[in-house]
């Protein structure tokens, strides 16, 4: 069942768990994440970046999300995962996408400001929740690529006022972690994460969870992180399966059969990660 954005995190807020957000690229890894969860009975977001949305066509988008709602019983939310574009969230929140994350992160504070209240006083409306990133990460997202030396940590005192002066309904934080994997051993500011959480009231969200150990993942949300994107392991689960399959069988020629493997290995991640929130059995 399609559900809220703010109701799925309102309940791992209030339980002190955190709901994973998968990105998916296509059918098939949609459907792993959400088979995945069913059977761990797991709350689930489904996060598509503008490159995703992009590949499938907004219209296959907007009906395999109301496939998934008459598919499966479990709290669904479908998410938009660092669009920049104004026009083009507006566009998919008319479309009936639930919840959308606006990414001006890169501008100053004032733009940034400026640019996801005009997404929250749009998105109300519509009764749709509205994402925001305050600092940067570094790493690739889709096609955003930000050196090390740019990141910028979130302030928390200046969380506050983000939240105070843009409405929204989550927080993406910058405490160390990146998209994409890591190339050392991560360090993450744990206690600027704490900060944040004493300044502000609403759902924390940790970008760039691919490559983190359990334990500090399950510590970030003692500190407040109710939703956890994980993006590049699952890419990398589904093509280790792709691969020894068509290692194995050089002749394979129907994705009916192949894609199979690529889905088996993606799924042994998609419930690790579930376990790893404490989200199993929470839907």
């Amino acid at each position: 069942m399609i559900t809220s954005r703010s109701t799925i995190l309102s309940d791992a807020q209030s339980k002190g768990y955190a709901v994973p957000a998968f990105n998916i690229h296509n059918l098939e890894t949609m459907k792993t994440v959400l088979e995945t969860a069913q059977e761990l009975r797991s709350p689930v977001m489904i996060a598509a970046t503008p490159s995703t949305v992009s590949y499938m066509g907004q219209e296959f988008f907007i009906n395999m999300m109301e496939a998934a709602k008459k598919s499966y019983d479990i709290p669904i939310c479908f998410h938009l995962d660092h669009h920049e574009k104004v026009g083009d969230i507006k566009v998919l929140i008319e479309s009936g996408v639930p919840s959308v994350m606006i990414d001006a992160s890169h501008h100053n504070f004032e733009e940034n400001i400026r640019i996801v209240r005009e997404v929250v006083d749009y998105a109300s409306s519509f009764g749709v929740a509205v994402e925001a990133e305050l600092g940067r990460l570094s790493g690739i997202e889709d096609d955003l690529e930000i050196d090390e030396k740019d990141q910028i940590y979130t302030n928390p005192a200046q969380a506050k006022e983000f939240v105070f002066r843009t409405g929204i309904d989550s927080l993406a934080v910058a405490i160390g972690t990146a998209h994409g994997l890591y190339k050392g051993e991560p360090k993450l500011d744990i206690e600027r994460l704490g900060a944040i959480q004493r300044e502000v009231d609403i759902p924390l969200v940790l970008h760039g969870a691919s490559g983190l150990s359990d334990e500090l993942v399950q510590t970030t949300i003692k500190n407040g992180i109710c939703k956890v994107n994980i993006a590049t392991e699952l890419k990398m689960a589904f093509v280790k399966g792709l691969r020894q399959y068509l290692n194995e069988h050089p002749d394979a020629n129907d994705p009916r059969y192949y894609f199979k493997y690529a889905v088996q290995e993606m799924k042994i991640v998609v419930a690790d990660k579930i376990k790893m929130c404490g989200s199993m059995n929470r839907g």
